[in-house]
């Protein structure tokens, strides 16, 4: 494989996310993630801000939110990852 293709692989003790896109599918998941944990209150990591959260679910999904949108900006997120998680191709070892 190229080091332009993406993909996900599948292994009995492991997921890959193999590649740029791929990577960034699970940069999203993990943001869709945290901002769910910062409307509960809890900070996921040192400075992570629900502004920061916001400015880097709009440079996902292209659009901009204010820090009382999370809400939409998770869906935003479901909606990108669930059509980049189709979009990727899957390797299934084992």
């Amino acid at each position: 494989m190229t080091n332009d293709e993406s993909y996900i692989k599948n292994c009995p003790s492991c997921t890959s996310f193999v590649g740029p896109d791929a990577t960034r599918l699970m940069q999203a998941m993990v943001l869709q993630s945290a901002i769910g944990l910062l409307q509960k209150g809890i900070q996921p990591t040192r400075g992570y801000t629900m502004k920061r959260a916001m400015d880097m679910a709009g440079s996902v999904t292209g659009k901009t939110y204010k820090r009382a949108q999370a809400e939409q900006a998770k869906v935003d997120l479901k909606i990108w990852c669930d059509e980049m998680a189709a979009a990727l191709p899957v390797i299934v070892e084992g």
